[in-house]
């Protein structure tokens, strides 16, 4: 029997028996948005499907929960065992989200393959996509081992859940979660109400067992993943795939890990046997080799839990406009203004007449302030034409008074850098390591002005 529907006001909650096109309590339009109405006694959606036991709610010790709590367990694929911070939680529920063809279900079917490998695991691969056919050409195009990888074509949830009930699968992908529908509404799928409710029921069967789920999710135009805003706050973990155009690399972001570290990254390469891990991904960003260039300068940042080495370019030219442009890809354009008075107040150097362009190589986003002193560095030594030492690594802070400001994971930093081979650190004075790191001559500066004389 189908499930009774009300129509829900996304702007003020109130409920409705029927659609119209503005909510009678607050007055805004087109706010209401179909949804199924709550059972008149609470049910567990486990007690609905066959073969899952209702169990009562209780209240418990906190102890009692963590001596039965499972940890971490890898899926095979080390760069999305890293992002999800250490691996796949049982009973967690993941979103992947990027562009389309970026490689979301190639990688899943991937780490699901790895999965199986280990002899108990029952990995069970639905698709709303593509039928059973295209999955497994796609598979034995990539080489992967399927005998124990469980395959079904469906985009019921009631009939993905009474099936996975029996399976009882240790990890299940839904691909995606844009495909999926549930007959309690009568929306079409991929509307809001649909994806919003179909992910619900995804989401209370994986907290009543085992079973780890992962969404796929298509995004919007603006890169966000398409559907409800609350999608992303009923998941345990939000993982974005991420890539310049035309580029081979990929890099998977976890915006959201209730188990791991936020904004924790992985790095892959796209090839013809799907897609490979890279181990040293600082090597993908370093692209000068020993050269000497003016306008360029090397940082480390910390990305989660690992430290890289980025380049930073600037170019500096006489501006033709009366108002010359600031254009920074990469970080932050108002911070680069901020910088830009504080290089003049507090050293002397004007741009005020000047086209200012900065960039960071590889496509990567720079949020942190520890690359303020490095982007300075670059734009002076475009400004003057004089090159920056290509085994000189720069990191710290600039504050408004002409201060270099400490940054934090300082040693780490350094270590990474001269694990690359780099000679010369200047760093703020606070970062000064406690012991001599070998072969790399720190040099702690105060002041922004100390700074970019070393750097020349």
């Amino acid at each position: 029997m189908r499930e009774k529907l009300v129509y829900q006001c996304q702007a003020c909650g109130a409920q409705a028996s029927k659609w119209s096109g503005q909510c009678p309590d607050c007055g805004e339009w087109n706010t209401l948005l179909e949804s199924a109405a709550p059972p008149p006694r609470r049910k567990t959606l486990a007690g609905r499907l066959r073969g899952v036991d209702e169990t009562p709610a209780r209240i418990v010790d906190a102890d009692e929960v963590a001596a039965e709590a499972e940890g971490h367990k890898p899926l095979g694929i080390g760069e999305l065992d890293r992002a999800l911070g250490g691996g796949v939680v049982p009973g967690s529920v993941v979103l992947i989200g990027g562009d389309p063809g970026i490689g979301k279900s190639t990688l899943l079917l991937q780490a699901l393959a790895a999965h199986a490998k280990d002899r108990g695991q029952r990995p069970l691969y639905v698709s709303g996509e593509e039928s059973l056919r295209q999955v497994t050409l796609r598979a034995q195009r990539l080489g992967l081992t399927i005998e124990r990888l469980r395959l079904l074509a469906e985009t019921q949830v009631e009939q993905i859940l009474a099936l996975a009930a029996r399976e009882r699968p240790t990890v299940m992908v839904i691909d995606s979660i844009q495909t999926m529908h549930t007959d309690a509404l009568q929306s079409a799928p991929g509307s809001v109400a649909q994806i919003r409710d179909s992910a619900a029921r995804l989401v209370q069967f994986a907290k009543q067992g085992s079973t780890a789920v992962f969404l796929i999710g298509h995004v919007t135009k603006e890169g966000a993943i398409a559907g409800p805003r609350v999608l992303e706050h009923m998941v345990d973990a939000v993982l974005y795939f991420e890539s310049e155009r035309d580029s081979r690399y990929r890099v998977i972001r976890a915006v959201k890990n209730r188990f791991g570290a936020a904004n924790e990254l992985g790095f892959f390469a796209m090839t013809e046997r799907g897609l490979r891990e890279v181990s040293n991904p600082s090597a993908i960003f370093l692209s000068r080799g020993d050269t000497d260039i003016a306008g360029s300068t090397v940082t480390v940042v910390r990305e989660g839990t690992r430290m890289l080495l980025l380049e930073i370019q600037a170019l500096v030219d006489a501006s033709q406009l009366a108002h010359p442009r600031r254009v920074a890809v990469g970080t932050d354009a108002n911070r680069l203004g901020m910088l830009l008075a504080a290089l003049h107040r507090h050293a002397g150097i004007a741009t005020q007449d000047q086209d200012v362009f900065v960039n960071v190589v590889g496509g990567m986003r720079i949020a942190e302030t520890g690359a303020d002193l490095p982007l300075l560095v670059a734009i002076v030594s475009s400004l003057n034409a004089r090159p920056v030492a290509a085994d000189l690594v720069v990191f710290g802070e600039v504050g408004l008074a002409g201060e270099i400001r400490p940054v934090a994971y300082g040693e780490e930093r350094l270590a990474e850098a001269a694990k690359h081979g780099f000679k010369r650190a200047i760093v703020p004075t606070a970062n000064r390591p406690r012991r001599a790191i070998k072969h790399l001559d720190v040099t702690p500066v105060a002041h922004l002005g100390d700074a970019l004389a070393l750097s020349g």
